[in-house]
């Protein structure tokens, strides 16, 4: 028994250097697998790292690629208005050219509205005279200016004829100065369409008509006072309309 225990020791005691010298020989390999185990994972580190660079990189490329073309789409839209844009200077530049043309052929045209107008009023009934009369030279004061163009001259000699013509369907009274047997009176004016031109009295006691026939003014009797008053009224939307017994042309 004690000399199996003693071999027992014996071989402990000899297997001792042994593994002692494995473990030297283990051990530059075990310490260069765990620098290789070292450098893989921190080249894994970089392919990661390297992975999300291009997974960056190609969702910004992605990105930039729906860009161009958006860019594209709204160039292509650019160039059509640039086109269309083009086109319109390209008529714009013809029509002016010919606004010159247009100028010089619409101002003796106005002119000879402006006549044609004051002609028509002076031969017109003589209603509201000095407000038609200093419209037809307000138009031929205007004309003169340089300030005013082509277009804005027109359109001021339209209106005024769009205010004459307006006079044949309106009925109007206003007061105003009648000369009657010699003596300026005050008086009122009724004035219906372009079909008769009356004149009252502010005591209505005296009225007359314009004869468009004679081109004078002609006094009537009291049997029109009535009806002479109650036209005035209903100029002056103080009474509704009505059926009115008037004159509108005396004949000799």
């Amino acid at each position: 028994m004690k000399l199996i225990n003693a071999l027992l020791v014996a071989g402990a005691l000899s297997a001792t250097p042994v593994l002692a010298q494995d473990d030297e020989v283990l051990k530059p390999v075990v310490d260069e697998a765990a620098k290789i185990n070292e450098s893989a994972a921190k080249s894994q580190e970089k392919i990661n790292g390297i992975t999300d660079q291009i997974d960056s990189k190609l969702q910004q490329f992605k990105t930039l690629m729906k860009e161009i073309e958006g860019l594209e789409v709204y160039n292509t839209q650019l160039r059509k208005q640039i086109n269309n844009q083009e086109q319109e200077m390209a008529d714009l530049n013809a029509a002016i050219d010919e606004v010159s043309v247009v100028e010089r052929q619409i101002t003796p045209l106005m002119m000879r509205m402006i006549d044609g107008l004051e002609q028509f009023v002076e031969l017109d009934v003589p209603f509201l005279p000095e407000e038609r009369a200093n419209r037809v030279a307000d138009l031929r004061a205007m004309m003169d200016r340089a300030d005013v163009a082509a277009s804005e001259k027109f359109r001021r000699v339209m209106e005024a004829y769009q205010v004459e013509m307006d006079y044949g369907r309106t009925m109007e009274a206003y007061s105003g100065i009648h000369s009657i047997n010699g003596q300026e009176r005050d008086v009122e004016f009724l004035r219906l369409g372009r079909t008769a031109l009356i004149y009252q009295t502010r005591d209505a006691s005296m009225q007359g008509v314009w004869n468009k026939q004679t081109r004078q003014w002609e006094e009537l009797d009291s049997s029109y006072r009535t009806q002479i008053t109650k036209g005035l009224r209903m100029a002056k939307k103080q009474l509704a309309p009505d059926l009115l017994m008037l004159p509108v042309a005396i004949t000799d």
